[in-house]
């Protein structure tokens, strides 16, 4: 019937027919070039994404802005808090959508960090930040103790507990930072306890080694059932949480050897306390490409978890010496 048109009415049609199938054809290499970037950057969102969140930050000496009257001490868990809960994303609760939830060693090296200072927050609450054992509880260290108890892992919503909203890790944690700075300020002014006893320093190394009894009570375990295995997915998840515990211990550690100087110079416990750092120091400081869990006695296959073991036992032997010189 094409045939049967005037000429000019046939190259018209023809005009139009090949612009109709260009512009088909273009929208066909147009949706597959779509196609194509969205497959790269499906196949390069987490790789990436956890290559630019990742950040294990063992930076030692840590530096803190102390006023005079302050505890140096408080002053470096507030800003460990900081540092892991708004310089570096708080990865630990981060949803399956998130590149830093495929990520495993950082969340763990964050956690071991907040939970060294649970410790201590709730060490300052019953301990050193309130005169003797009858007084009373001061109110913003115990507000921090129980804010850094919170699960690690809990993000906006938390299905298994409840439909509404509820409160991410990390707020709970900048909740604890503020009410530690809240403490230093009120220190400052006069208006809180710092007390400077040995009894009460005694009491808080004990604890502290009581807590790397047990880090190192789970690494034992873990070597005994599992090592020598050739693939292994949670022999790295022990091993970085137990360095964000001795990294955290490490500079707290150190920072109380400033606000007890009297007491651990009164003692002489100087050279000790600092043999401990070292241990807790050279454990902090360690960060292998690859965690292996070989065999103990293993000839080609090192086993990093036992290398951990070692210095953690140590400073624990050391905290426990120190504890007991200065009950002499």
């Amino acid at each position: 019937m094409i045939d049967r048109l005037p000429l000019w009415l046939r190259q018209k049609f023809a005009l139009f027919s090949f612009s109709q199938g260009d512009g088909g054809m273009s929208k066909m290499k147009l949706g597959f070039r779509l196609l194509a970037v969205l497959f790269v950057f499906a196949l390069l969102y987490y790789p990436v994404g956890m290559m630019i969140v990742h950040k294990v930050d063992d930076q030692i000496p840590l530096d803190v802005d102390v006023q005079p009257g302050q505890s140096h001490s408080v002053a470096i868990a507030a800003r460990l808090i900081q540092r892991e809960t708004d310089i570096h994303p708080w990865v630990a609760n981060d949803p399956w959508f998130l590149p830093g939830a495929a990520l495993d060693n950082m969340p763990n090296f964050q956690q071991g960090i907040v939970y060294a200072l649970s410790r201590f927050a709730i060490e300052m609450s019953d301990q050193i930040g309130r005169t003797r054992g009858s007084s009373e509880v001061d109110s913003d260290l115990d507000k921090a103790a129980g804010l850094l108890k919170y699960a690690g892992d809990v993000w906006v919503w938390d299905f298994s507990v409840s439909l509404a909203p509820t409160a991410p890790s990390d707020s709970q944690y900048r909740a604890a930072r503020r009410s530690l700075i809240s403490y230093n300020d009120r220190l400052a002014r006069g208006e809180a306890t710092f007390d400077t006893r040995a009894d009460n320093l005694q009491t808080t190394l004990e604890r502290i080694a009581a807590d790397l009894g047990s880090g190192s009570a789970v690494i034992d375990t873990y070597i005994l059932e599992n090592s020598g295995s050739l693939i292994d997915f949670h022999a790295d998840d022990i091993y970085y949480r137990n360095k964000g515990r001795l990294y955290a211990y490490y500079l707290l550690l150190e920072a109380l050897r400033t606000d007890f100087k009297d007491v651990i110079g009164e003692k002489d416990v100087t050279n000790a306390w600092d043999q401990m750092l070292q241990s807790l120091k050279i454990a902090a400081s360690a960060q292998p490409l690859v965690v292996i869990n070989g065999d103990p006695d293993s000839f080609w296959r090192p086993s990093h978890l036992t290398s951990q073991g070692f210095y953690l036992l140590r400073a624990r032997t050391q905290l426990k010496e120190v504890a007991n010189i200065l009950l002499k």
